[in-house]
């Protein structure tokens, strides 16, 4: 039997290992900024939902309790100005991780299929398209880079992992059009929509991006950063009933249900706006004294408008950026990690404790 892995990159974090542990020499332990992983407390709130629904010995439904689906449709309204967002509208998935390696999968895509995504992005996408067996495609501008006629799935990521990208409403309604005009189906991963520092991102659900139709296209979200529930595996897709439709049917068959106790940390964490505002204002100060530091020492930063990381460059290979800030007990995200255009880039998350995040500005001045 063919191995499976065969048809994946090389995991790229273990090409980290040997500079982590140069980090984690220093005298004063390592601060690690290579990985955008929440380190603040969930919020009491969503806690007590899950205690309180932890006495759940029954199956849960793959498509969710009415409450989460009414939970997840009233935020899609109110905060993502999606108005036509109703029940058929949402699915519930065991974190975006799954559901965007496992996508082209579940959609029947595979050879002469193409999944196309940023020059610069996530590498899950990547994954997704070869555990199918379609092609990966890379794009700048998926309207003139791409042949209409063999991209089956295009994923846009705004506010973009890694580079805090964003894409303004012009820009959403262009691509839309553009998949719409070409029948391809457009997927939007907006996981970073809630940490916007100096652009307002935007939805392509929301009504003056989409015209109120959620036909072709479906938006991906999850509480893991806004909530801090990386842990939970708490997330949800949104848009084009008929393809969520598909998606329930063949999820039902694959077990891949959201636990219920989840699901009920789930509806607290999306009826409170009061933790996410804390949660910003705990990253915005972080983002601000490390991008600080980062520009005194030499770096320049770009992009970064958006989501948890500062993306930087000291216009050298990222490999010796990452060797030199190993050196100072500091370890970040090589820029090649998300595709060859980031080969001199480094990504710097902020999602570090404020003592960590002190002890790297002053491992910089």
């Amino acid at each position: 039997m063919a191995a499976v892995s065969d048809r994946l990159p090389a995991f790229p974090w273990d090409k980290l290992e040997p500079y982590k542990k140069t980090a984690a020499a220093h005298p004063d332990g390592i601060v690690d900024l290579s990985v955008g992983t929440p380190v603040d407390p969930v919020p009491e709130l969503v806690r007590q939902a899950l205690i309180d629904a932890a006495d759940s010995p029954g199956y849960p439904t793959v498509w969710g309790t009415a409450a989460l689906r009414d939970a997840i449709t009233g935020w899609l309204r109110g905060r993502l100005g999606a108005s036509a967002a109703g029940h058929r509208n949402v699915l519930p998935v065991v974190g975006s991780k799954e559901l965007v390696a496992w996508l082209p999968t579940q959609l029947g895509l595979g050879a002469g299929d193409q999944v196309a995504y940023p020059r610069l992005a996530y590498p899950t996408y990547e994954v997704g398209a070869r555990l199918c067996g379609a092609e990966p495609v890379v794009y700048d501008d998926p309207t003139t880079d791409l042949d209409p006629a063999r991209v089956k799935l295009l994923w846009l990521n705004s506010p973009s992992n890694p580079t805090g990208k964003v894409l303004d409403k012009a820009e959403l309604v262009r691509i839309v059009a553009w998949a719409r005009e070409h029948g391809i189906l457009l997927f939007s991963d907006e996981c970073y929509l809630e940490l916007g520092w100096e652009a307002e991102p935007v939805s392509v659900l929301h009504d003056d991006v989409c015209g109120g139709s959620y036909e072709g296209i479906v938006a991906v979200h999850s509480l893991s950063k806004r909530s801090n529930l990386a842990g939970y595996r708490a997330a949800f897709a949104a848009g084009d009933a008929a393809v969520l439709g598909e998606l329930l049917e063949i999820r039902k068959h694959g077990g891949m249900m959201t636990p219920a106790p989840v699901q009920a940390a789930t509806v607290a964490a999306l009826g409170d706006d009061r933790h996410v505002a804390e949660q910003r204002e705990r990253y915005a100060a972080r983002r601000a004294a490390l991008r600080a530091a980062l520009e005194a020492h030499g770096f320049r930063v770009e992009h970064s408008e958006a989501s948890l990381y500062l993306w930087v460059t000291r216009d050298e290979p990222c490999w010796d950026t990452v060797a030199h800030l190993a050196e100072l007990g500091i370890l970040v995200a090589p820029g090649d990690f998300y595709g060859e255009a980031g080969a001199r880039f480094v990504r710097v998350a902020f999602t570090a404790t404020d003592e960590r995040v002190e002890a790297a500005v002053k491992r910089l001045g």
